[in-house]
């Protein structure tokens, strides 16, 4: 049974990256306290090739022990909770869900 990779970025308000972030490694630490199925769950600062960071945008790596971990995830009364808080501080959202061998 495949493992799964959650991969999604966030392009925040300007000026409002560090209150996203704040509230992505609260989640991410409770989340690897709380799911025993959660593998991994990493908050990153992306950045260009010559490492410069990239403005206004984080990213969060996650790798689920199966598809069971993920609806356990999915499930978490903290996500609306979080999404609320951090909806108004966000421009826009991509999530990309994958199989890991």
């Amino acid at each position: 049974m495949p493992k799964i990779a959650i991969i999604v970025e966030f392009d925040t308000v300007s000026g409002r990256l560090s209150e996203v972030e704040a509230l992505l490694r609260e989640h991410a630490a409770k989340t690897l306290a709380e799911e025993s199925g959660c593998l991994r769950f990493e908050v990153l600062r992306p950045v260009e090739r010559d490492g410069r960071a990239i403005a206004d945008k984080l990213a969060v790596s996650e790798l689920y022990a199966d598809r069971a971990a993920v609806a356990v995830h999915e499930s978490s009364p903290r996500l609306p909770k979080l999404r609320e808080a951090y909806g108004p501080l966000l421009t826009g959202r991509r999530l990309l869900m994958a199989e890991v061998d």
